[in-house]
């Protein structure tokens, strides 16, 4: 008897599509390649034994917040998934020893923006004020699928509630770069750098058009809830629902890589692994995967899937993964090993060169740069006084054509990723100096590193492709296939290349697996 639906991918939409589904009484497969499942949210001892790095995703606060997470908290948290929340969430520490940060504690944050700018101060209350109504309104759009009656009625709802020129302000700030809405809302040059960096989260410079709407969210939301880690690793939400799965009476088999999909008079019916064994699929194949590698390598070529093969990609990043002594001992201050994340971005303008740079080619001078202490919030991830550092540099050129500092000859990640990690390394020491001495173990994923361990991150990009206008909304991948349809009957997409995008809140697994079970 064949399953009623094959998931492709095990990256944490397509366990979001595989548990709904099974829990609606569906018989599902999922398969996998690699020996692990989690796609990006993975977490492994690459440096020193007992000392647990999070290869990619870090922050769980999209999970932990999700839809699906709300739906599906009891037989998660059943099975194994826990959360260490993190009160003090990001903070910026500046080239002339000074810092500026977000808090689960809005006032604590007014009075320091207030130091530097009374005003700017005065228009943060004012936004954490309305955020509380706003939230509802631009979560609903970001938790229905483009186009529906369902993103229809969020929106009409909205301009009932709010008014036409909340939901103008609104379009205005979907539509807007970060330094445009930056400038319009606050005038403190140091406030501005907190929050554009999180624009390179996702793939915006600060005068990226779109780019406006992550900062907001981003530091409203924390601000609001707090962020989320997992306890013991990110990977406590892949195993959780891994058991959930099978609990339900789902299959995940691992080691399991796809040599091509059936398809037989236009639909999918099944898939063919390495080695040759063909599984059938009743209803539906839904593929967790980039568009490069669906289109690319497991379905042959068409004029209806020549735009999707094409989907373009954003910049890369590097990862670097740090076994320490002790945490850095910043020179802005002590506070800061208290918070999750500390950005390392001098300026806008330097935010804005480094953007430049890795389009064109460049490695890039002055990256900016995500530390992440996780050890700080959840203890457990290392030996007793030890610590795990988790460092993101954004952005990155795929392919390198030369260095914008001029000391880096090479021209293939292989060879440059330890020199450039160097880099790296030398930058957080300006900021804690003596920090590289506390460094017991370290493990360096370059782009071509990213890509060799998970297809789906093409070229070291993380975040399955741009997010920029013309790859966002209805045209996640591209228009007219933006509802996780594909132009083959029967067989779906999810993942960070579908709406809404990258992140780990399991949006386009649970909006599709909800489509084709009915509710």
């Amino acid at each position: 008897m064949p399953y009623d639906a094959i998931v492709i991918g095990s990256g944490v939409n397509g366990l979001a599509a595989a548990l709904h589904l099974a829990a609606k009484g569906w018989k599902i497969l999922v398969v996998e390649r690699a020996d692990t499942a989690g796609g990006a949210v993975k977490t492994g001892e690459i440096t020193l034994p007992g000392f647990r790095h999070d290869l990619y995703a870090m922050n769980l606060g999209l999970f932990a917040g999700s839809p699906f997470f709300a739906a599906h908290k009891d037989r998660l948290l059943a099975h194994g998934a826990e959360f260490a929340s993190a009160g003090q969430c990001f903070a910026t520490a500046f080239p002339d020893g000074s810092w500026l940060g977000v808090e689960k504690n809005a006032e604590a944050n007014a009075s320091r923006i207030a130091a530097l700018s009374p005003a700017d101060a005065e228009r943060w209350r004012a936004m954490t004020a309305a955020f509380g109504e706003d939230a509802p309104h631009i979560f609903g759009l970001l938790g229905s699928p483009l186009p529906s009656w369902q993103a229809l009625r969020v929106a009409f709802g909205a301009w009932r509630t709010r008014g036409t020129a909340w939901v103008a302000d609104t379009v205005r700030l979907l539509l807007a770069s970060p330094r445009e809405w930056l400038d319009e809302n606050f005038e403190n040059e140091k406030l501005k750098v907190m929050l554009a960096i999180w624009g390179m989260h996702l793939d915006f410079s600060p005068d990226c058009a779109g780019g406006a709407l992550f900062p907001y969210l981003e530091s409203m939301a924390d601000q609001a809830f707090g962020m989320a880690l997992g306890r013991g690793g990110a990977d406590t939400i892949v195993t959780a629902m891994v058991r959930a799965i099978t609990a339900a009476g789902g299959e995940v088999r691992l080691g399991a890589p796809v040599q091509s999909i059936a398809v037989e008079c236009g639909a999918a019916k099944g898939v063919v692994l390495h080695g040759g064994e063909r599984i059938e699929a009743a209803r539906a194949i839904v593929a967790n995967l980039h568009p490069r590698v669906l289109f690319g390598k497991l379905l042959p070529a068409s004029a209806a899937t020549q735009r999707l093969a094409k989907f373009r990609s954003g910049p890369a990043t590097m990862m670097i993964h740090l076994a320490l002594n002790d945490l850095p001992a910043w020179s802005a201050g002590a506070e800061l090993r208290r918070y999750a994340y500390v950005h390392l971005a001098p300026s806008l303008a330097a935010l804005a060169k480094t953007y430049t740079d890795a389009l064109d080619g460049l490695l890039p001078a002055e990256p900016g740069l995500v530390v992440g202490h996780p050890t700080a919030i959840d203890p457990s991830r290392a030996p007793a006084g030890k610590h795990v550092l988790w460092v993101q540099v954004r952005v990155l050129p795929s392919v390198i054509r030369g260095d914008a500092a001029g000391s880096i000859a090479g021209r293939d990640w292989d060879t440059v990723k330890d020199a450039y990690a160097d880099r790296v390394i030398g930058i957080i020491e300006r900021y804690a100096p003596g920090f590289s001495a506390n460094i017991i173990g370290r493990a360096v994923h370059s782009p071509a590193d990213l890509e060799r361990d998970n297809p789906n991150l093409v070229g070291g990009d993380s975040l399955g492709g741009s997010h920029h206008l013309d790859q966002n909304f209805l045209f996640r991948p591209a228009f007219g296939w933006s509802r996780y349809r594909t132009p083959v009957e029967r067989l779906y997409m999810v993942g960070a290349s579908t709406w809404p995008g990258a992140g780990t809140g399991a949006g386009s697994g649970f909006m599709l697996a909800k489509m084709l079970a009915g509710a």
